[in-house]
């Protein structure tokens, strides 16, 4: 009945009127039936206005204040708008009333709620609006300000309201002191928060929140030595004793995390045990968190499983912990279990797996976890972005990371034109990474380029150099990294910086720059204990033909890891020092660390180098058997290298068919390899076939299948070889070699006639190929793989990149100086032919490095004892070894030339010594060494185009003149003249009577039989 006599001029107050809260509060309720309706009145009280929870319902309620007169309630309604959400309507209502202390309150409600919706801005905005109708703030309003500022950060306005509260008399009161010591420590100017709490030291107003807000600042701006010093002063000096609460503990663990610190770790957990501080599920996470980031897993696990009480964060701590120790499998297994006992998973506990993932290089299962994390509620923030954009790149996922960036673009970067914070740069540092990685390097580049040069920091310069140093070119690599010097001097290269110049330095064998960077590391005093650092030097020293100093480098390493042993043995390895290698593994052995695969890996690169086969054997077959280790395909490749290189194909072939796994290219090309050194024409084709039933796109393999058939003379395989290629879109890489010069490095192509020395650089060659031809020096038209006549082949040989180099190394650098020379694909065995005699003929000791080894040319001889299956410079080494280190010459049947006496297998039977040919006492008449001298005078005989015949026909006729007489055998002594004028260089006449009598004397003595 109340209800139908109630007038309409009010929908909203039936609604109120049937609120029973609200009634129910109601002091007095009358009413009053009349003849044209009925009327109610309800008087608003503060009771009724403290239950409103809707707008609407505020409004009515303010309307009938209005009509009943109730100013007083004026300030209610104000609280009233607030909870509804409607700060308009309450600011409307604050402006119409008069400034007074008690209604201040209202004025640092409205603050409160801005800075804890976090609309920081209207902060600022609601403080400038009360100054300016004359209310006056009081020692409430100025904390939630500077907490505005310091979350902002503004700190021009923090200045400026830190000298209003000074204005203020507010200086000696403790909350708005400590607001201000927290507003300067987040705004960053942390001397203005220390002088502010000395400051409040002197006026002896500093309380225990005091300390903890310098102590934080001090965090927030990564300064954890200092933060930990404050920390010691305040709970041990008897002047500023007091005694740390939870959140002191909560501020301090951080910093012994980040400083590794866990003795001090320990500490803080002992008093947080002992104070009962450690049952706060604050202080146990801090606690737990510690632990994990020192490293010491151990510990923290058991912390977590004492915790009475667990919330989502501590278990994110130990996701996270076993995430970033590498232990991918306890986190899985936490990640499950938090799913299995219902525990929301968020952001932290989603990006946590990824990272893990990502760590690992296994992009697959890292972005089918984001994939599940975007189907739940989570929302990726920025550091999931990252560890997704380094997921993409260990993978090679461009899609997926360019998918990334979109999402980024939509959500997190500020594409506003202002300047990129901490945030975005993380990103877009995480963009340029992925690209480079993900072989888009001109896209890195161009990311690169948008970032204002003023606001790339040291990771965005890092990246890019990474980038070019291992995906694109090495030489733009030393180029930025150059320029990172001239932008901007506060910028200075941290220790990634620095590994990835060592690494373009190593890639260009551009030792020059090298030992800058090394001399940079030492005046600088970057701390010697940087692991990988060290490593980087052992591996540009190595990879730039100065293994000496990489061991020097490695001798002062006060740590060492399996790194650095390995990139040791991977220097002597290339370096074909193989007992140095097997000296280097067998001190890694006693220094008690275990072999992995990599390990032999190296130890078998080193031993096929080397020539080691017997010891290559005895390390491959060991492997499991003693070391636990299981061959790879690596291994087997290695194997098939080594044997090969020994002639040993079948061998090689057979260890193929025993592979316990499918051969993998590498393998073939391995095989391929030794067959292009051996000439096995029928073999190779095998290989090639292998090749391309595995579609291997290497134009390596296809270039050395070309090379065999031309070897061979079969032109048209040759031709057939080049179309294939043609048609597939494979090409071939052209040679190219660069050496160091005095005043830089040039760089050469095959017939190069660019360069600014040209004419002097070809003259200079001319001359060096007159002279050693002189020596001994005969061009192998086998390696120029062209149909066409032998004195077109001679020129073409002429022009190779390598000899080019060289020639200008010799123009350019002074006597004495090594030359280092680079070349991109192998040295040919003409060339490596004409360096060994050039060498002889310079003051220059000659290092070339070439796609597999490096080869030190030296007086004639060469490091590499011939490992190119170069035949004069095998026999020239074997002719002037010293008497007493007599060696092994190996020549197969497969290189023997046209001209070459028929019917003699050269198998390892027939391999001999030459202390059994260079009796001490005597020669022996041994007629089946007759045809391995031959193939020894004819390499070493001095020969042209006209004469060479004659000279045979008569060292052959006046041979057989002597052996019808009666000679006494060779002496000691005489063996000894002979062996000694062998190595006198002289002029070709002298030269062919000299090696006429030692066959003579063969001769003589029934060696040399027709």
């Amino acid at each position: 009945m109340l209800l139908r006599c109630l007038p309409n001029y009010s929908k909203l107050l039936l609604s109120l009127l049937t609120n029973p809260r609200l009634l129910s509060c109601s002091t007095t309720a009358t009413t009053t039936r009349a003849s044209t309706g009925a009327s109610a009145t309800i008087t608003i009280t503060p009771t009724i206005l403290k239950e409103c929870n809707s707008l609407a319902n505020a409004k009515v309620l303010h309307q009938q204040s209005i009509v009943q007169g109730g100013v007083q309630l004026a300030t209610n309604l104000i609280g009233t708008y607030i909870a509804c959400n409607s700060t308009a309507n309450a600011i409307l209502l604050l402006e119409r009333l008069p400034p007074s202390p008690s209604s201040v309150f209202w004025w640092n409600q409205l603050i409160r709620r801005a800075v804890h919706l976090g609309i920081n801005r209207d902060v600022f905005a609601l403080y400038r609006r009360m100054k300016a109708l004359g209310w006056t703030p009081d020692h409430y309003t100025f904390p939630f300000v500077f907490k505005a500022c310091a979350d902002l950060p503004s700190l021009s306005f923090g200045a400026s309201l830190h000298a209003a509260v000074s204005r203020s008399g507010f200086v000696s009161n403790v909350f708005v002191c400590n607001a201000v010591v927290a507003m300067y420590g987040k705004c960053g100017a942390l001397r203005d928060a220390h002088n502010m709490f000395d400051d409040m030291c002197h006026r002896g107003i500093q309380d225990l929140v005091s300390w903890n807000s310098l102590v934080s600042a001090y965090m927030w701006a990564s300064d954890a030595n200092t933060a930990l010093a404050l920390f010691r002063k305040m709970s041990t000096e008897m002047y500023h004793w007091m005694s740390p609460d939870a959140v002191s503990l909560v501020n301090i663990l951080p910093a012994c995390a980040s400083l590794a610190a866990s003795s001090h770790g320990k500490q803080v957990h002992g008093f947080a045990i002992r104070s009962g501080f450690v049952d706060d599920v604050f202080v146990g996470n801090a606690v737990v968190d510690m632990y994990a980031k020192c490293g010491k897993m151990e510990e923290a696990n058991k912390v977590f499983q004492r915790m009475k009480c667990k919330d989502v964060v501590s278990w994110n701590a130990m996701v996270t912990g076993y995430s970033q120790a590498g232990r991918l499998e306890h986190a899985l297994s936490l990640f499950e279990k938090m799913r299995d006992e219902n525990i929301e998973l968020d952001v932290v506990t989603w990006t946590a797996v990824v990272a893990g993932y990502a760590q690992r290089g296994q992009g697959c299962e890292a972005l089918d976890v984001f994939r599940q994390m975007c189907n739940s509620s989570s929302r990726p923030n920025v550091v999931t972005l990252v560890s997704l954009l380094s997921a993409c790149a260990s993978v090679g996922a461009l899609l997926h990371g360019k998918e990334t960036h979109c999402y980024a673009i939509k959500f997190i970067l500020n594409l506003d034109g202002c300047n990129p914070g901490d945030d975005d740069m993380m990103v877009i540092n995480g963009l340029i990474d992925m690209y480079a990685k993900c072989q888009s390097i001109e896209v890195a580049q161009m990311m690169f380029d948008l970032v204002s040069p003023k606001d790339r920091d040291v990771v965005t310069w890092t990246v890019m150099i990474g980038g070019y140093a291992q995906h694109g070119d090495a030489n733009h690599a030393l180029q930025l990294f150059s320029e990172m010097f001239k932008m901007d001097n506060s910028i200075k290269p941290n220790d990634f910086t620095l590994s990835c110049v060592l690494m373009a330095c190593a890639r260009l064998a551009a030792l020059r720059f090298g030992r800058q960077i090394h001399a940079y590391v030492l005046r600088n005093r970057y701390d010697s204990a940087i692991l990988f650092v060290a490593n980087c030097l052992i591996d540009m020293y190595s990879k730039s033909g100065d293994v000496d100093t990489a061991q020097i480098v490695f001798d002062n390493m006060p740590e060492r890891n399996a790194v650095s042993w390995t990139s040791l043995l991977t220097g002597y390895g290339m370096h074909g020092r193989g007992e140095d290698a097997l000296r280097v593994f067998d001190e890694m052995r006693k220094v008690l660390l275990v072999p992995d695969g990599i390990t032999f890996l190296v130890v078998l690169y080193a031993c096929s180098h080397a020539g080691m086969v017997d010891d290559g054997i005895n390390f491959f077959y060991r492997m499991s058997k003693d070391f636990g280790v299981d061959p790879g395909a690596e291994h087997y490749a290695c194997m098939v290298d080594l044997l090969g290189r020994a002639g040993r194909l079948s061998e090689a072939m057979k260890l193929i068919n025993e592979m316990p796994m499918e051969p993998t290219p590498v393998v073939w090309v391995a095989l391929l390899s030794a067959c292009r050194i051996h000439s096995n024409v029928e073999l190779g084709e095998f290989a090639a076939n292998r090749l391309i039933e595995l579609e291997s796109g290497n134009d390596g393999s296809y270039t050395l299948l070309s090379n065999i058939y031309a070897n061979a003379r079969r032109w048209k395989d040759v031709a057939r070889i080049r179309y294939l290629m043609k048609h597939t879109g494979i090409k071939k890489r052209p040679g190219c070699s660069w050496v160091q010069g005095r005043t830089g490095v040039a760089t050469f192509y095959v017939g190069d006639r660019y360069h600014s020395q040209s004419q002097q650089i070809y003259e200079k060659l001319a001359d060096l190929i007159q002279r050693i031809k002189g020596i001994g020096y005969v061009p192998q038209t086998s390696f120029a793989l062209h149909d066409v006549d032998d004195e077109e082949k001679g020129d073409l040989l002429f022009e190779h990149s390598e000899k080019l180099a060289l020639a200008y190394g010799i123009l350019t650098l002074p006597p004495g100086v090594p030359i280092r020379i680079t070349k991109n694909l192998r040295i040919c065995g003409d060339c490596h032919s004409a360096i060994t005699y050039i060498s002889k003929i310079v003051e220059h000791e000659i290092i070339l490095r070439d796609s597999s080894r490096f080869h030190h040319f030296k007086n004639g001889s060469c490091s590499c004892k011939g490992g190119t299956k170069n035949w004069n410079g095998d026999i020239i080494n074997a002719l002037f070894l010293p008497f007493e280190a007599p060696q092994i010459l190996n020549i197969p049947i497969s290189r023997s030339r046209s001209n070459d006496v028929p019917g003699t297998n050269y198998s390892s039977a027939n391999q001999i010594k030459w202390k059994k040919i260079w009796s001490i006492d005597s020669v022996h008449a041994q007629p089946r060494h007759f045809h391995l001298m031959w193939h020894i005078l004819k390499e070493v005989l001095p020969v042209n185009s006209k004469g060479s015949n004659s000279q045979v026909q008569r060292m052959k006729g006046v041979a057989r003149k002597k052996r019808r007489s009666k000679a006494r055998p060779i002496s000691k002594f005489n063996i000894k003249c002979l062996h000694l004028n062998s190595v006198i260089n002289g002029n070709m006449e002298q030269l062919m009577h000299i090696h006429t009598d030692v066959y003579l004397l063969l001769f003589q003595e029934g060696i040399a039989d027709t």
